[in-house]
């Protein structure tokens, strides 16, 4: 598998995107919903799965596309591709606040797992599959069951994650405990598991859930400081049960409300 060698740049800070720079006939892949803008010269096509398969005719393209809906991703994905005689760029951008992680997976033995709404977009000839669990605990507690997404191939791919990234370095032997949200991706060589919290305040009173998830080196493990997931309990949580609360937190509080002219009886 030999994918195509593409030139980027990540711009911004808390909302970034990456730019992507195309040679004639070079392309990328991108997860729908991504895109962001693109120079002339770019011809965009939609296809089934991530289009590693493409060469395998009406099977492999289904297989493709299934392995997809089993992650809980769409069925397509969008490719852009260069069909200019000069260089091009085209942009995408992240989906929420946080940071986009470059990862080549020549450098990763051609392999990295990820959680399965972390992919963004990649080189063309990158095959985006799935990482099925082996263990029925990591499976049913890990936070992310039993299917996680993988990146496999020799090029580019791009990762997003919530807030602040953080990268990790394990050595043999050693041992890193994560709260299971927070948990972007690791290498290959990296051993996956799930540990009991214990203590019955711990469980009871924590507040941080009831397992870890340990993950044992050598290998290159990546977290994120804001799952989406525990941004959007809280925006949850903060949207008012009743009507229009603009006067919460004020002196009038709700009698602010009837003040301004805005409830309706």
């Amino acid at each position: 598998m030999i994918a195509h060698e593409i030139d980027y740049e990540i711009h911004g800070e808390e909302m970034q995107y990456v730019e992507i720079e195309l040679d004639p006939q070079e392309g990328v892949v991108a997860e729908s919903g991504s895109f962001m803008m693109m120079e002339n010269g770019l011809e965009m096509s939609t296809i089934f799965g991530d289009g590693s398969n493409q060469s395998e005719g009406v099977l492999g393209k289904l297989f493709s596309a299934g392995k997809r809906l089993l992650t809980g991703e769409s069925l397509f994905m969008t490719v852009f591709s260069n069909v200019s005689q000069q260089k091009r760029k085209v942009s995408f951008a992240s989906p929420y606040p946080g940071s986009i992680i470059p990862i080549n997976l020549a450098e990763k033995d051609g392999k990295f797992i990820c959680q399965k709404d972390a992919f963004l977009c990649a080189a063309k000839g990158v095959s985006i599959g799935i990482e099925f669990s082996r263990k029925l605990g990591r499976g049913f507690f890990g936070g992310e069951g039993f299917i996680m997404q993988k990146l496999e191939g020799d090029g580019m791919a791009f990762v997003h994650t919530g807030g602040t990234v953080c990268k990790k370095v394990l050595t043999v032997g050693e041992t890193l405990k994560v709260d299971t949200g927070c948990l972007v991706g690791f290498s290959q060589t990296v051993n996956y598991d799930i540990e009991f919290v214990g203590g019955i305040k711990n469980t009871v009173f924590g507040g941080e859930g009831l397992f870890f998830a340990t993950l044992q080196g050598p290998g290159t493990v990546y977290i994120q400081s804001l799952p989406f997931s525990r941004l959007a309990s809280r925006v949850i949580a903060a949207i008012p049960r009743t009507g229009n609360n603009k006067g919460e937190g004020s002196i009038l509080g709700g009698l602010g409300d009837l003040l301004d002219g805005d409830n309706r009886f």
